[in-house]
């Protein structure tokens, strides 16, 4: 082996340990506010959208923000292997929106009684939360 060669491979095995060793100090997903608040305010914004006759999702705004919580996992190092595990994983799925449904609860909507979520929806409006961003 030549010295060049010798150089060259020290520096790929250097760059995929640091690489794998940034990637494992990452916290999970999950355990991301904005990425984690960003899912939250997403799935009650679509649960208001989808009961309330009187508003609607603003799908292109929504996608628009889905992207760039994509986008902010891949600055702060994420793999898109990561992200997309995180996104297909079912349990997360379910976490988030159970999650979802208690602060939608906590923020006053009552399941069956639709004129709730649309009250929810028109508070989050006017108080310009990312909620009522995502809402129109």
């Amino acid at each position: 082996m030549t010295i060049p060669h010798i150089a060259r491979t020290a520096a790929l095995i250097l760059g995929f340990t640091i690489a794998a060793g940034a990637t494992a100090a990452l916290p999970a997903l999950r355990d991301n506010a904005k990425i984690r608040e960003g899912l939250i305010s997403t799935a009650i914004a679509y649960e208001i959208g989808r009961k309330c006759d009187e508003l609607d999702a603003r799908w292109f705004t929504g996608i628009s923000y889905l992207n760039s919580l994509r986008s902010h996992a891949f600055e702060l190092g994420y793999s898109r292997a990561q992200v997309s595990a995180f996104i297909d994983d079912k349990a997360e799925k379910d976490r988030l929106e159970a999650e979802a449904r208690a602060r939608l609860r906590q923020k006053g909507g009552v399941e069956g009684d639709w004129a709730t979520y649309c009250a929810v929806g028109r508070a989050e409006i006017a108080a310009g939360s990312q909620i009522g961003a995502l809402l129109k």
